[in-house]
C-alpha cells in the first residue's frame, strides 16, 4: 500500500506517543497488537504511517533529529518504545503565534517551554517544507488555545495540498467557513479536539447515553480533571479554556436525554499537578432519579496516561484520512469525525459514529455524508 506520509505540528506527549506506538508495532503481529482500535483499515497499518516534518517552538526540540526530539523535556510522557532509529527528520522552527500562554514562562525550566521565536517561520516557509516533503496528512498538537496558531496551520495545509486533522479544541472542521475551504480544495478533514481511546469524556457520554437508555433521569453531573504536563499547565491559562470547556461539554450535552442547564453541568480541567506528569486523573459524579422519583448517583475515579491514551485513535485518524485521499474525496469525513473528535460538525452517539466509521472505511461514505449534510 505504500507510505502514509504526514506532518505534526507540536512535538509534544502525544506526538511523541504517535511515533513510538508506529516503531512498537512494526514488531508485532495482529494477535499481539493490543490497544488498537483496528490493526487493518484497508491494507494500511499502524507502522505504514511516516512521518516526514514536524514543528516546534522549543529550543530544545527544533533542529534535533525527530525521535530524539520527542524524549526531550518538558515531554514526560511514559516511554513504552524507545529504541528509535533515526527518522531523517529535522524538527523545524514553527510560527509562535499564540501558541505559547506566556503565563508558563514564570515556571521551572524542565516543567516549560524555551522560545526559539527568532527563527520563526513563515507560510511561505511551511508550505515550502510540506510541498517538499510530499506530507499528505497534517495533524495539529498545539496546545489549548491556540486559535491563531490553528488557522494559520490549516491555511499551510489549504496551500500546500494536505489533509487537515485537528486534534484540539478550536473549531476548524466544525466552523462552516473552515470546512467550505477544505471541501472547495477536496481535501479531507477530521476534527476537532481529540476523543481518547478511553478517556474521561467519553466515559462521561457513554454513562450518559446509558442514563438516557435506562431512563434514569440525569440532574446534575461535573467532570473535573487534573494532570502534571504541559496541557494543564498551559491551561492554568483560563482564558485558554473557553473551546475546550465548550467541546468537553457538548460532547455530554449532545448523548443526555434533555439538556441539563448550565448550573447543573461543569465539565473541564481543573488543576496543574506537577508530579502527575502525563498521569491525567478524572473525578465524574453523576446524580439522578429512578423508578419513583428515587434519587441515586455515581462517583468515579478515571487514571489514565493521557498522551498513549490519544494515540491510537490518531492512528485510526490518519489512516482515514488516507483513505479518503486514495478515493478523491474531500471535505469534512463526518462519521471519522464523530467517533474520534469530542466536537465534531454534527455529534452522533458513540454507537452511530463507530457504525458510520465502518461504513466509511468499507466505502459507504457518501451516503453518510448525504445523510448529514
Amino acid at each position: 500500500m505504500g507510505k502514509i506520509k504526514i506532518a505534526i505540528v507540536g512535538v509534544g506527549n502525544c506526538a511523541s506517543s504517535l511515533i513510538q506506538g508506529i516503531y512498537y508495532y512494526q514488531s508485532k503481529t495482529e494477535e499481539e497488537a493490543i490497544g488498537l482500535l483496528h490493526w487493518d483499515i484497508n491494507g494500511y497499518k499502524p507502522f505504514d504511517i511516516e512521518v516526514v516534518a514536524a514543528f516546534d517552538i522549543d529550543q530544545r526540540k527544533v533542529g534535533k533529529e525527530l525521535n530524539q526530539a520527542i524524549f526531550e523535556k518538558p515531554n514526560c510522557t511514559t516511554v513504552f518504545c524507545d529504541d528509535l532509529p533515526e527518522s531523517g527528520v529535522t524538527v523545524a522552527m514553527g510560527k509562535v503565534l499564540d501558541g505559547f500562554s506566556k503565563h508558563m514562562k514564570d515556571y521551572e525550566e524542565d516543567e516549560t517551554f524555551l522560545l526559539s521565536e527568532e527563527l520563526e517561520l513563515e507560510k511561505e516557509d511551511v508550505v515550502k517544507i510540506l510541498k517538499e516533503t510530499g506530507a499528505e496528512v497534517l495533524i495539529n498538537y498545539l496546545p489549548v488555545g491556540s486559535q491563531q496558531a490553528t488557522e494559520f496551520y490549516a491555511e499551510c495545509a489549504l496551500e500546500a495540498g494536505v489533509a487537515l486533522i485537528n486534534c484540539i479544541p478550536v473549531f476548524i472542521a466544525s466552523n462552516p467557513e473552515w470546512a467550505e475551504k477544505f471541501r472547495l480544495k477536496n481535501l479531507p478533514i477530521i476534527g476537532d479536539d481529540i476523543k481518547a481511546q478511553f478517556g474521561a469524556t467519553l466515559t462521561h457520554r457513554l454513562l450518559t447515553d446509558f442514563f438516557k437508555k435506562r431512563g434514569v433521569k440525569l440532574e446534575r453531573t461535573y467532570q473535573i480533571n487534573t494532570g502534571g504536563n504541559t496541557d494543564f499547565l498551559n491551561m492554568l491559562n483560563r482564558k485558554r479554556l473557553h473551546s475546550k470547556k465548550i467541546s468537553k461539554t457538548e460532547a455530554v450535552q449532545s448523548v443526555s436525554a434533555e439538556r441539563l442547564e448550565s448550573k447543573n453541568i461543569h465539565i473541564g480541567p481543573s488543576d496543574y499537578v506537577p508530579w502527575q506528569k502525563d498521569n491525567k486523573v478524572c473525578f465524574l459524579r453523576m446524580e439522578g432519579k429512578l423508578f419513583g422519583n428515587v434519587p441515586m448517583n455515581i462517583e468515579l475515579r478515571l487514571s489514565v496516561e493521557d498522551s498513549p491514551n490519544s494515540a491510537g485513535v490518531a492512528i485510526d485518524s490518519i489512516r482515514c484520512c488516507k483513505l479518503a485521499l486514495d478515493r478523491g474525496e474531500g471535505g469534512i469525513l463526518y462519521g471519522p469525525s464523530a467517533y474520534f473528535k469530542k466536537h465534531p460538525p454534527k455529534q452522533f452517539t458513540d454507537d452511530q459514529a463507530y457504525q458510520m466509521t465502518l461504513d466509511f472505511i468499507s466505502q459507504e461514505t457518501q451516503k453518510t455524508a448525504e445523510a448529514v449534510s
